[in-house]
């Protein structure tokens, strides 16, 4: 290990460093599957605020943003928690009450987003969401755009395809680029300098981490700087992309990390009991996030025997006698 090269730092310090008052956030996972869930509970003890946060499609960390009040603004295409909550339920009481704002996009769409973000140019052409609402209604209104210079000055552009008839396209969908200041994923695997590995699906995670100006990685697994050189194609964001790497096994619970745990259904099913109730909601910050200053805090309050019934099997990736009711 070369430690005058290494990215490691403990999470606390990669949140202070990085995730501000105001920031533009992006988070990776989906529904809850790899959600940063130790970062997001982190940037809730530190109070963090006016978070713009952007996500593919992602649920419980989303959520739990939002709800803590750490969020004014936020573009998704789909925030829901599979069987536990087909819609985040924070999430949807936030819009409801006018709380944040919020633009939506296709899945399609915010891929191709981040994509152009990690490419360098200001956006890439679709024909997704051609004859749906989203072309027509806007999260974030002109007035808001024009106070807002790290905004584009419109949702998207309908363009008349510029090559001509050749083709049966005959319009295309321009969506912009994201650039967040930071962008947070777990993964699996990653070394000190910030090379990363993630096993079974990737979802938006690669183009989330591209595209961000500082990337911070947390991983179940620290490893030496040339392990990673074996086998090289299975690696996905190399080390130029990183900015702070965290060493967090369990990083993702509750949600679910591909051969290593699934989502524990007793805490989320918990969760989504806690979250209708805006009192009860409160006590759950209180007692499941704020009480504990680490996420092995976290974990000792859940206990081993509880996170053993959650363990994948190594065949499958995931817990095969696990009670999803």
């Amino acid at each position: 290990m070369k430690t005058n090269t290494h990215k490691v730092m403990g999470l606390k310090e990669a949140m202070e460093k990085y995730v501000k008052d105001g920031c533009h956030l992006s988070i990776g996972g989906f529904t809850i599957n790899r959600n940063p869930m130790a970062a997001v509970y982190e940037i809730i003890r530190q109070q963090t605020k006016n978070i713009h946060l952007y996500a593919h499609s992602n649920g419980q960390g989303v959520d739990e943003l939002v709800g803590a009040g750490c969020v004014s603004c936020l573009e998704i295409a789909y925030g829901g928690m599979g069987k536990f909550a087909s819609t985040c339920i924070r999430f949807r009481k936030a819009i409801e009450e006018k709380k944040i704002k919020v633009e939506d996009y296709s899945n399609y769409q915010m891929t191709l987003r981040f994509l152009a973000g990690s490419m360098g140019i200001a956006f890439l052409p679709t024909r997704s969401s051609l004859g749906t609402d989203i072309i027509e209604k806007w999260g974030f209104p002109i007035e808001f755009r024009e106070e807002n210079s790290r905004l584009p000055d419109k949702k998207l552009v309908v363009l008349e395809n510029p090559f001509g008839t050749w083709c049966d396209t005959k319009r295309v969908v321009l969506v912009p680029a994201i650039n967040p200041d930071v962008t947070i994923i777990h993964v699996q695997k990653a070394d000190y300098l910030g090379n990363c590995r993630i096993e079974g699906l990737t979802f938006a995670d690669v183009e989330q981490a591209k595209a961000a100006k500082t990337l911070i990685i947390t991983c179940e697994e620290l490893l030496d700087d040339d392990y990673l050189k074996n086998e090289p194609d299975r690696n996905q964001i190399p080390f130029i992309h990183a900015g702070a790497v965290v060493h967090l096994p369990y990083g993702a619970y509750p949600t679910a990390c591909y051969q290593y745990y699934d989502y524990d259904p007793v805490y989320l099913k918990e969760y989504v009991k806690r979250a209708k109730d805006d009192t009860h909601y409160r006590s759950y910050i209180e007692e499941c996030i704020l009480k504990h200053q680490t996420h092995s805090d976290l974990l000792d309050s859940i206990g081993r025997r509880r996170l053993e019934t959650i363990s994948a099997d190594k065949n499958r990736g995931y817990a095969k006698n696990l009670d999803r009711r």
